[in-house]
């Protein structure tokens, strides 16, 4: 929505103000707008391979939505994590076994759709949740292989914001690119009358002006989103990882949450009463 106002200024405003002074009509070259759209297109395919190519048309659509982790979500993620260590600490790791193996029949698990929906966020507890239960590996060892694999994910899901930004930086280039083409189209015919050359010099000049627009007016706004949502996507990684972790090192299920709330940051961080009362009402559920 923020996109979309903000487009709406960045018109308003170069276009608003120019029109005070000039006339809008000598802005529409097609064949400018064309080129750029053509050269910008071309540039993004040829750098990237299909893999990225579609993980960054696959995420353009996100950024025209509002964030799923929300202060709810996280609570059920806190929730989910305190009932499945609270099993654990009354019956054993064996306990959680089937609940591991079967996510989507748990009883647990099925309690909390919004996380249970997201097979990469349940792929990660059910994989160290399993670690645990198999008593193979220590706290340091899994707190190491935690780290490699959310980093991993961190630079996956980093992808398309590098590439739009690449992006960006490139369409500068390719206005200059049409702005000297319509310049050698102008130098072609200098024996037109001077408002014939003034026109054609201005229709030139309309590359370098759409160049500038659409990098930082356009697509550095798209990549920094698609940044702004990698990062929002990981911490929640970041906190499974502290609350079991926690777990393993002996702490109480209640305890260990704490842990995972205090990484969450502010705005979607829920009060250590608002959680404690949460985990109170959900236990006769």
């Amino acid at each position: 929505m923020f996109l979309i106002v903000g487009y709406v200024i960045i018109l308003a405003a170069a276009l608003g103000t120019y029109a005070v002074h000039g006339s809008l009509a000598a802005l529409w070259v097609p064949l400018e707008y064309i080129a750029i759209v053509g050269l910008t297109i071309g540039g993004f395919v040829a750098a990237n391979d299909i893999k990225v190519i579609k993980a960054t048309v696959g995420a353009l659509p996100g950024i025209f939505k509002g964030s799923k982790f929300t202060r709810a979500l996280y609570i059920d993620l806190l929730a989910m994590l305190f009932e499945v260590l609270a099993k654990v600490r009354k019956e054993g790791l064996m306990s959680i076994e089937n609940d591991v193996e079967n996510p989507h029949d748990s009883p647990i698990f099925s309690k909390y759709p919004s996380i249970a929906s997201d097979h990469h966020v349940m792929e990660f507890v059910t994989d160290y949740l399993r670690m645990m239960v198999g008593g193979n590996l220590n706290a340091i060892e899994i707190e190491n292989l935690m780290d490699i694999e959310i980093e991993t994910h961190h630079h996956e899901v980093e992808t398309p914001g590098h590439v739009m930004a690449k992006v960006g930086d490139a369409v500068p280039a390719f206005g200059i690119v049409v702005a000297v083409m319509g310049v050698v189209n102008v130098m072609g015919s200098v024996g037109q009358p001077p408002a014939v050359l003034g026109k054609m010099i201005g229709g030139a000049l309309v590359g370098t002006f759409l160049g500038i627009l659409i990098s930082y007016g356009f697509v550095a706004p798209i990549a920094s989103l698609l940044e702004q949502k990698a990062h929002e996507g990981s911490k929640i990684y970041q906190v499974i990882k502290v609350v079991l972790l926690a777990s393993m090192s002996g702490y109480a299920p209640q305890v260990a949450v704490e842990f995972g709330r205090k990484t969450l940051v502010s705005d979607v961080r829920p009060t250590f009463r608002e959680l404690e009362e949460e985990l109170k009402s959900r236990k006769g559920k």
